[in-house]
């Protein structure tokens, strides 16, 4: 296999599915290791309305799907969870953030050569669904930005500033504008779409029915 497949993951960080999407993603190029691939992140928001400072995560639960509906939502998040390694959190006082931030850290680090941007993307997910902290708190973005090797103090004057957050919100909007409602959603050489988290295998075949393609048209669609 020597074509480069391009990959544009289009996904929210405060989406669980999204982080077992990415996890299962990791799992099907692991299992092509002859395969050259390329990911590129594509930021959404599910909530852009959230306020900027969050609001209480069991809360937003509830209101969104209903009491009986939060609670089959975290039982049906265990098992997939644990076979990719996730141990969802389910703290009293847990957030649910504001992405914006979050997305606007990650564009900053598509620009940065020396960045790390999945391992960015892992620890902005493990933030949020594992430690229950806030990722739309400058204050934790701000250490995740250092310890991925940013330079912490100039992404919290960055943050403070608002700096490129228009720019960001131009690629949600452009997303929205495509017809993205849901995430995770991969675009595969900017031409096929795969919509949520399918297992790694199903990933696998879609990568082997493009590499193998003579003409893109012939990929058959998970």
């Amino acid at each position: 296999m020597s074509k480069t497949i391009i990959i544009e993951l289009v996904s929210d960080f405060a989406c669980p599915w999204c982080f077992i999407g990415y996890r299962r993603l990791k799992k099907a190029v692991e299992q092509r290791p002859g395969l050259d691939t390329a990911l590129h992140w594509r930021p959404f928001q599910l909530n852009p309305d959230m306020p900027r400072e969050g609001r209480s995560r069991r809360e937003y639960y509830r209101n969104k799907f209903g009491d009986e509906g939060a609670v089959n939502l975290r039982e049906t998040l265990k098992k997939p969870g644990a076979e990719e390694g996730i141990v969802f959190c389910d703290e009293p006082d847990a957030l649910a953030p504001n992405t914006l931030s979050a997305h606007v850290l990650m564009f900053w680090a598509t620009v940065d050569k020396n960045i790390d941007i999945n391992a960015l993307a892992e620890m902005l997910f493990t933030a949020h669904h594992v430690v229950c902290e806030n990722i739309g708190n400058h204050g934790v973005l701000g250490r995740i930005a250092g310890e991925a090797g940013m330079d912490k103090a100039s992404v919290m004057s960055k943050l403070a500033a608002g700096d490129d957050e228009d720019k960001v919100r131009e690629q949600i909007h452009l997303s929205a504008a495509r017809g993205v409602s849901s995430v995770p959603l991969f675009v595969i050489n900017g031409q096929y779409s795969i919509s949520g988290a399918h297992p790694a295998d199903t990933l696998a075949s879609a990568f082997d029915q493009l590499a193998h393609a003579e003409d893109g048209r012939s990929l058959r669609e998970p």
